[in-house]
């Protein structure tokens, strides 16, 4: 028999294996400064395009007062205990009404984390009876709470209907068999590609095959729609969304998510949800915040407008210049390039270092092999002159990295 710790030792697994070569600059670097669209890394100052804050709510003066006065009231403890049993609140549930309200839902349940209640609220929503139907490029919190799912799942192409069907079909048969029923996922904003669900194309098919459908909107959730209230309101589908669900740690710039739907759903979320049943409430300096952040979301509507006008001036700028930016429909641009990983680490070298740009890169095994994707997201903190910059800056790591200048550097890294 092998120790169990021998595998680990000799397999660090596809990104573990630069750990030496990258730790502390190219993962797990160290931003320094209030969150900004201008922060710090080893002492520079450089362009973030790589925090989630597309409102740009995280310093701002009226969020940081109520995040200050909550704290100062409750203390960053209170309540103790899981909600059934001590942790609930007149507060959580007024965030729960005001959500729902928001994304035009009946209820609402507030959960702790999106990736946690994610991967519960899957293993809550199925039995092994049923069958799960999910795109392909979901995030991983998806695919994590899939896993769980003792019955059987398919994947379907991403936002390819005919993969879709074609996979419904094979659902329905499986289902009439168990006794079971059927559970589409997708997402309302792809976080790598930047593309939007095609909802409106999943929801047309609810009759025909009767399927419920979970939605997780963490990137539409405050950028999209006429009011914010994600990409089911952008699409006029957000009423065919049966369990919609947002994270906080976005739009909000905070922490925690909730779901929304009908009452009956979310009260067995509410009594099945393990994740939450047996998790400390939200602390109410969160609460209290997100009450804020989710108020400012509804009362001032230019904070979306700056982010998109920052938005659409980044986008339009990349692709004059030649930049392949997919087919993002949202805030998030991705970069597309070409180059292997030894490549892609001296290429942020050099951004970051030479053209004080910082943005989160994206390789292998998320994407695939030879390809590089540098992941941008604007916020409403941005302004035209960072777009100015940066599209500079990429205009000239392209070249290098097309002349195969970073292909000699990146000897040295491996």
């Amino acid at each position: 028999m092998k120790d169990l710790f021998e595998r680990i030792v000799k397999d660090k697994g596809p990104l573990g294996k630069w750990a030496k070569q990258a730790e502390g600059y190219y993962v797990f670097p160290k931003l320094e400064g209030e969150i900004s669209n201008h922060m710090k890394i080893n002492g520079k100052e450089v362009i973030t395009w790589s925090i989630n804050y597309y409102l740009g709510l995280a310093n701002h003066p009226d969020v940081r007062k109520v995040d200050a006065a909550a704290a100062e009231d409750y203390g960053m403890a209170y309540p103790m205990g899981a909600r059934m049993m001590s942790g609930h609140t007149k507060y959580h549930e007024q965030l729960e009404r005001e959500c729902a309200e928001f994304v035009n839902k009946e209820s609402a349940y507030l959960v702790n984390f999106g990736y946690q209640g994610m991967v519960s609220a899957i293993d809550a929503l199925v039995t092994k009876n049923d069958v799960i139907v999910y795109d392909m490029d979901s995030h991983a919190c998806i695919i994590d709470g899939v896993r769980l799912h003792q019955g059987k799942r398919f994947t379907f192409v991403h936002n390819n209907m005919e993969s879709f069907e074609k996979n419904l079909i094979r659902a329905v048969r499986i289902a009439n068999e168990t006794g079971g029923g059927i559970l589409v996922i997708s997402e309302g904003v792809f976080g790598m590609r930047g593309e939007q669900g095609k909802l409106k194309e999943i929801v047309a098919l609810k009759k025909k095959y009767n399927f419920r459908l979970l939605v997780d909107d963490a990137h539409g959730f405050g950028t999209l729609g006429k009011t914010g209230a994600g990409a089911g309101e952008e699409q006029g589908v957000q009423d065919e969304i049966d369990v919609y669900f947002a994270t906080f740690a976005k739009s909000m710039a905070g922490i925690g998510a909730f779901f929304g739907a009908d009452k009956d759903v979310i009260q067995y979320l509410q009594y099945n949800m393990r994740s939450q049943m047996f998790a400390k409430s939200l602390p109410m300096a969160m609460v209290k915040g997100a009450l804020k952040r989710l108020d400012m979301i509804r009362t001032m509507p230019e904070l979306k407008d700056k982010l998109w006008e920052n938005t659409n001036a980044l986008q339009k700028g990349l692709k004059e210049n030649g930049f392949n930016i997919g087919n993002t429909n949202t805030c998030v641009t991705p970069v597309f390039l070409e180059g292997d990983i030894p490549e892609a680490m001296a290429m942020v070298n050099d951004l970051r270092e030479n053209h004080r740009i910082f943005c989160s890169i994206v390789v292998y095994p998320v994407i695939p092999k030879g390809m590089i994707l540098l992941r941008l997201i604007p916020t409403a903190a941005h302004n035209l002159d960072d777009v100015d910059k940066t599209i500079v800056a990429f205009s000239s790591i392209r070249e290098k990295l097309e002349k195969g200048i970073y292909k000699r550097i990146s000897a040295s890294f491996v």
